[in-house]
């Protein structure tokens, strides 16, 4: 369904969690899987609301310039007196980067009650959340307030699996609360042993997961080489990763193919359209430097030839 002959309550989405600077030697960027996932539904044509907290410094500064550039809402962006905005230390190694996730960071205190009041006001089509954000019990009733208050909308959790950051319960909890799941490959792998699942491949995995948590879709990302979809009728959608695709980094890909099938969800596009646009998103995305692209000309073509404008 094209975007612009849909209820306009189904484009407005909440994107809870975490804002993170990733601290390079020649200066900040910023990202974080809720942030660059709603730059993208913006572009778009969406209307995401971003359900963070940051310290009231630079990085703060940085991130509403660039959501006002964008043209996004910051009524969901808390202020702390105390705590920083979100920072990873971005150090080279052996094999490429090595990320530090700091602790003790702005968006593990988020404000339930004003969480809350921003959810219930944006009267979202769809709440976009993950486990990273969840690490501390503040920020866990914030995301508990959001769903309280959101009932009418659908749940996509974004597992994410940094080490030494999540608990089983988190996990377990958000699976309770999620209708649709994105996972990586090794993600899922993963959860299999967390779970105790005892399962002889990757998709009697997705399908434990299905039936155990009521999920109404598993969607299973495995970077260059595609992606598959099972949902809870047991169908099952593959497609290819896309040969020579020139790449100058992988940052963000991941993000922008949840991004894509954010669209899809509340646009009720065919599974298999669905993962297939949102491989060529990501694939483009690897083409840039960066999670989200510097100039909006980028999105023009997606635009275009999905009948988004």
């Amino acid at each position: 369904m094209p975007a612009d002959h849909c209820d306009i309550s189904i484009k407005n989405v909440i994107l809870f969690g975490e804002v993170l600077a990733d601290i390079f030697p020649e200066g900040p960027v910023m990202g974080g899987a809720p942030f660059n996932v709603g730059y993208h539904l913006q572009a778009f044509g969406l209307y995401p609301v971003l359900v963070t907290r940051t310290g009231n410094d630079p990085l703060r500064q940085k991130l509403i310039k660039l959501m006002n550039n964008a043209g996004m809402s910051t009524i969901g962006v808390q202020c702390d007196s105390h705590y920083p905005t979100g920072q990873v230390q971005v150090k080279p190694g052996e094999n490429g980067h090595e990320f530090e996730i700091l602790a003790d960071q702005a968006y593990d205190f988020i404000d339930p009650h004003a969480a809350g009041d921003t959810a219930s006001t944006a009267k979202p089509g769809l709440v976009y959340f993950g486990t990273l954000a969840q690490r501390n019990p503040v920020s866990g009733v914030a995301l508990e307030e959001v769903l309280r208050r959101t009932p009418q909308a659908s749940r996509l959790l974004d597992i994410n699996l940094r080490e030494p950051w999540y608990r089983l319960e988190t996990i377990q909890y958000s699976l309770t609360q999620a209708d649709h799941v994105k996972v990586n490959e090794d993600e899922l792998a993963e959860l299999s042993g967390l779970l105790a699942f005892q399962t002889s491949d990757a998709r009697n995995t997705a399908l434990r997961l299905i039936e155990n948590f009521q999920l109404k879709t598993l969607l299973v990302t495995r970077g260059a080489n595609g992606a598959w979809l099972l949902d809870q009728a047991n169908n099952y959608t593959e497609i290819l990763g896309i040969a020579n695709v020139p790449i100058v980094d992988t940052v963000g890909a991941g993000d922008g193919f949840c991004a894509v099938f954010i669209l899809g969800l509340l646009f009720d596009w065919p599974n298999v359209l669905t993962l297939e646009r949102a491989n060529r998103f990501a694939a483009a995305l690897c083409g840039i430097r960066g999670a989200t692209p510097e100039s909006a000309g980028f999105y023009d073509v997606f635009l275009k030839n999905w009948n988004l404008l």
